[in-house]
C-alpha cells in the first residue's frame, strides 16, 4: 500500500513540475594574501675575545666559546621556526580562498529551481565544483530541507495517502491528514540528514548531482540513473554512492518508529528505503533534462510570437492594398 501511495506521489509531483513548465521557463541561474609573520630580531650573541682568551692560562678561552654556542643555539632555532611559519602560511590561506570559492558556488545554487518551483539546490552545472566542507555539507542538507518545495511535495504526497486510506489506523480528516503529512516530511528529513550531511562528511562523497548537459539522450539518461548509486569524491574520483543509499536505508528503519505497527518490519525497512532511492532517479532525470525541456518551450512559443507577428504584418498590408484599390476606383 505504501509503495503504491509513494510512487503515485512521485508520478503527481513530476507532472505538477511538467505543468508548471508550461507558464514559466527555467529558473537557473579571496583569499588574503600570504601573511606576514613579525620576527623579532634577536640581539647577536658576544663575540670572541681571542686576545683576552689568548692570555687567560686558566682555560677561559673554552668556557667563553661554550657560553656563544649556547646562545646562538636559541637564535638558529628561532629563524627555522620563523621560517616555517612563513612557509604553512601561504598554505592555510590557499585553503580559505578555496573554501571562500566553494561557498560563492554553494550559495548559486540556493537559487536554482526547476519551473521555478522545484528546489535543486543539491545540484551543479560545473564539473569541477570544489568539494564542499563539512559546514557546507550540513548548509546544503538544512536549507534544502526548509524550503517550501519539501513541504509542498509532503502535502501532496499526504492527499494522496488520505485520499488512498494508507495506513486505516491513522484514520481520516485532519488528525489524519496531520499525521500522514509528518510522516512524509520526516521521511524526507531524516533521509536527508544522513544521506546528504552525516554519511557524505564520514565517507567523504559529494552529495550533489553532477547535471551532465551535453552528449546524447541516452548517454544522458543513464548517467542521470547512475547517480542513485555513483557519485563524487572530495578528492574528485567518482565511487558508488554508499551515503544516498546508505542514509534512505537508515532513514527508512528510523521511520519503523512512528509508522503504524503493521509497518515495522525489517522487509518495510528494506522496501521503503529502495523505493525512496529508486524515486531519486525520476528526480535525477527531471533535473537532467528540464533545461532541453525549457529550450524547447521557448523556441516553440518565439516561433509561434514570429508566426502571429507575420500574420499580423500581412492582414495589415493586405488592408492597405484594399484600401488603395478602393480608392483608385472612387
Amino acid at each position: 500500500m505504501r509503495l503504491r501511495t509513494r510512487c503515485v506521489g512521485v508520478t503527481l509531483a513530476a507532472s505538477l513540475v511538467l505543468v508548471a513548465f508550461a507558464s514559466s521557463s527555467f529558473a537557473q541561474e579571496s583569499g588574503s594574501g600570504p601573511v606576514a609573520v613579525a620576527v623579532e630580531e634577536l640581539p647577536e650573541g658576544p663575540q670572541p675575545q681571542f686576545p683576552f682568551a689568548a692570555s687567560d692560562p686558566n682555560g677561559r678561552e673554552t668556557a667563553l666559546l661554550q657560553n656563544q654556542g649556547a646562545q646562538a643555539a636559541p637564535t638558529a632555532g628561532g629563524g627555522q621556526d620563523s621560517s616555517s611559519s612563513q612557509s604553512t602560511a601561504p598554505l592555510s590561506d590557499a585553503e580559505k580562498s578555496q573554501h571562500d570559492k566553494a561557498e560563492e558556488q554553494l550559495k548559486a545554487q540556493e537559487h536554482q529551481r526547476v519551473a521555478g518551483v522545484m528546489a535543486t539546490f543539491n545540484t551543479t552545472t560545473n564539473k569541477d565544483a570544489l568539494p564542499l566542507s563539512p559546514g557546507q555539507k550540513f548548509q546544503l542538507f538544512f536549507r534544502s530541507s526548509i524550503d517550501p518545495w519539501p513541504f509542498l511535495l509532503a502535502g501532496v504526497v499526504s492527499g494522496i495517502g488520505q485520499a488512498d486510506d494508507s495506513y486505516p489506523e491513522w484514520g481520516q480528516g485532519m488528525q489524519g491528514y496531520a499525521k500522514r503529512f509528518g510522516a512524509a516530511y520526516s521521511d524526507a528529513f531524516i533521509g536527508n540528514f544522513f544521506g546528504n550531511a552525516v554519511l557524505p562528511i564520514v565517507l567523504h562523497e559529494d552529495p550533489r548531482y553532477f547535471q551532465k548537459g551535453t552528449g546524447s539522450a541516452a548517454k544522458r539518461f543513464l548517467w542521470a540513473a547512475s547517480s542513485t548509486v555513483w557519485c563524487k569524491r572530495d578528492k574528485g574520483g567518482w565511487g558508488p554512492n554508499y551515503a544516498n543509499v546508505g542514509g534512505n536505508l537508515i532513514g527508512s528503519a528510523i521511520a519503523r518508529v512512528y509508522y503504524p505497527a503493521s509497518e515495522r518490519t525489517v522487509s518495510d525497512a528494506i522496501t521503503d528505503g529502495l523505493t525512496v532511492s529508486a524515486e531519486g532517479i525520476v528526480g535525477a532525470e527531471v533535473i537532467e533534462f528540464w533545461p532541453d525541456l525549457a529550450r524547447h518551450y521557448k523556441r516553440k512559443h518565439d516561433e509561434k510570437l514570429a508566426r502571429q507577428a507575420a500574420e499580423s504584418d500581412a492582414r495589415s498590408a493586405a488592408q492597405s492594398t484594399g484600401t488603395g484599390k478602393a480608392a483608385k476606383q472612387e
